[in-house]
């Protein structure tokens, strides 16, 4: 049940870690956060062709939207792939989910609207906190990937 995670690096990697440590999803075939480091540096080809080939192989992409994930170039690139490669899409929100400082942020914009998609689903995780949005992500993760939006 391999899931391919997109998002932005630097300020919600920690975030991110949160999500795919969790273990909802058994196997998921995760990538290991000191990967992600290795590849934002190579050039933009071989970034591409580094994603197409995990991508190619993950039953949905899901994108972790933290307060500035819409506005980024890779980001879109993997909507864009998912969406021609006719991979179930969904999104879901991380900004109340704290940092290694201990610290949340404001939601941000919907990246599927951003690049023209509709209908995509977009869940925000119910809570008062980061450990009881934890939770609902967790609880909630799989049933999410399920309703992810499949292109005919």
């Amino acid at each position: 049940m391999a899931v391919f995670y997109s998002f932005h690096y630097v300020p919600d990697h920690w975030r991110v870690q949160q999500v795919r440590n969790i273990g909802a999803i058994q196997n998921d075939g995760a990538i290991a956060s000191q990967e992600w480091e290795k590849v934002r540096y190579l050039s933009t080809n071989s970034i591409k062709n580094w994603i197409d080939t995990q991508m190619s192989y993950k039953r949905a992409v899901v994108v972790l939207i933290g307060q500035e994930t819409a506005s980024r170039d890779w980001v879109q690139y993997e909507i864009k792939r998912a969406w021609n490669l006719k991979k179930p899409l969904l999104g879901i929100r991380i900004h109340g989910l704290k940092d290694q400082r201990g610290l949340t942020t404001y939601p941000g914009e919907d990246p599927f609207q951003k690049i023209g998609l509709r209908g995509i689903p977009v869940f925000t995780p119910i809570g008062t906190d980061s450990q009881t949005k934890y939770r609902n992500i967790q609880e909630n993760l799989n049933l999410w990937i399920n309703q992810g939006y499949r292109r005919p």
